[in-house]
């Protein structure tokens, strides 16, 4: 269950392909846990902008800037702004959300006996996967630092981790979800 969402496109004069008078305000988000997508209804009063970290969770009385989430939408559903504020977004997150996603280097397992999770990893083949592997053996991972550092042909981990997010969220025929939740 996400608590937080992050807000990736805010309409407050609604979405123009509503038909009548009357629009309302419609805010897109993608949560910070599970990395579902949402459209929200603001709270009247809000004062909303992207990338704002919005609490969406069960407390209505913690909800500033939403009212309630309408609907789970697909990456297909989101506007053009969306789909272009997503990436940056989802890199704040795994910047934020760092110790969760360095314990993914250091725990990643195989998927089957051809195939491990790190090689779903964009930019990160048979070669880079057994130098982390071998590397990990010596102690886990601390920082996105402590891998640049020990796998010195990983520039930026959590660039490749919210590349594969991104690629999890807007391509349905993935088999494989490492980070999103279905």
């Amino acid at each position: 269950m996400e608590d937080y969402a992050r807000i990736i496109d805010y309409l407050p004069q609604g979405h123009p392909s509503e038909k009548g008078f009357k629009k309302d305000p419609v805010a897109y988000g993608v949560g910070e846990v599970e990395f579902k997508l949402f459209e929200l209804v603001p709270k009247s009063d809000a004062i909303i902008s992207m990338g704002d970290r919005v609490y969406i969770g069960k407390e209505t009385s913690q909800r500033d800037k939403v009212a309630h989430v309408k609907k789970r939408v697909s990456y297909e559903e989101l506007t053009a702004a969306a789909q272009a504020e997503l990436p940056f977004v989802l890199q704040e997150i795994v910047d934020d959300s760092e110790e969760r996603f360095v314990r993914f280097f250091s725990e990643a397992q195989a998927i089957s006996t051809r195939y491990h999770m790190l090689e779903l990893i964009p930019g990160l083949g048979k070669k880079l996967m057994w130098a982390i592997v071998e590397e990990r053996k010596k102690g886990n991972f601390k920082s996105y630092e402590d891998i640049t550092k020990r796998v010195p042909a990983i520039k930026s981990p959590s660039k490749l981790i919210a590349r594969r997010i991104e690629e999890e969220l807007s391509d349905p025929t993935q088999k494989y979800h490492l980070f999103i939740s279905k």
